[in-house]
Formats: C-alpha cells, sequence, structure tokens
C-alpha cells in the first residue's frame, strides 16, 4: 500500500509561489475545508495565532486528484543553496514524439512559464542526443526542468 503525502516548499510569498506552480503543473487553489468560508477561518478554529493568518493562498492541488497536494510554508529566510529536490516538468511527449516536436513544445512552456515569472538558466541540447530540456527557476529562485 502507498502512502498518500504533500510537497512542502519553504519560500517567502505563498500567493505568489501557488499563482505559479498552479499554472506549471495545471493546478487549482486549494479551496478551504467543508464548513468554512476561508482557509483563515478554519485556521483560526484550530488555534492558529491572528499574526500568522491573512498572508493568502498557501496550497495547490491537482483537480484530478491524481497528483500530491503541494503547500508552500511560509518562512523568513531566503533560498541560499541548490535544491536537492526538484521538479521536471514533462511537456515534451517522451521519446514517442520525433526531437523537433519535443524542443518546441519545451520552448512554448518556457515562453509561458517566464511570463510567469520564470528565469529560463541553460539549455540541454546537444547535436546526436536524443534528448532536449531546459533548466528554469521559479520566482523565488528554485530549480525545475523542462523536458
Amino acid at each position: 500500500m502507498s502512502t498518500e503525502f504533500q510537497v512542502t516548499i519553504d519560500c517567502k510569498d505563498p500567493p505568489r509561489m501557488c499563482a505559479f506552480w498552479a499554472s506549471a503543473l495545471g493546478y487549482e487553489l486549494e479551496p478551504p475545508p467543508k464548513g468554512f468560508a476561508s482557509w483563515d477561518e478554519y485556521w483560526k478554529m484550530v488555534g492558529v495565532s491572528e499574526d500568522d493568518l491573512g498572508i493568502g493562498p498557501d496550497s495547490i492541488v491537482d483537480p484530478t486528484g491524481l497528483g500530491p497536494r503541494i503547500w508552500f510554508h511560509i518562512v523568513e529566510e531566503r533560498k541560499s543553496v541548490k535544491n536537492r529536490l526538484h521538479f521536471d516538468l514533462r511537456v515534451g511527449g517522451g521519446r514517442a514524439a520525433p526531437l523537433e516536436v519535443r524542443r518546441q513544445r519545451v520552448e512554448a512552456e518556457v515562453e509561458r512559464l517566464v511570463h510567469h515569472g520564470a528565469t529560463r538558466l541553460e539549455t540541454w541540447s546537444e547535436e546526436g542526443l536524443d534528448h532536449y530540456a531546459v533548466a528554469m527557476l521559479d520566482p523565488e529562485g528554485n530549480e525545475f526542468d523542462i523536458l
């Protein structure tokens, strides 16, 4: 039996990260629990202090229910070292798609995510190799790849 899990990402600005990653992954903002008009209302009920409320959205979910919940945990410190874990966004279509088609799909997604606040780092492509990928940073500097 598998274990249910969520992915937790430390960040300075959860609403911005929610917006970026919801767009990048095709996720949506997580609605508050049933019976609550907002997450703040829910968090007050469980005892979270007023000082920790009102930051806005801090979690996203896969609308199909297949992918894990992603929670953006607000922290004071900025990212300072390379990620030990990162996302690979597989938009190219895999080896079944011709390399040029994969390149076009990857580049279209790179361009779309740059408009949402991502930064392009490096392209991985070499003559004679059947591989095309782009390394990127999200709005807070977390590495991810598009392939």
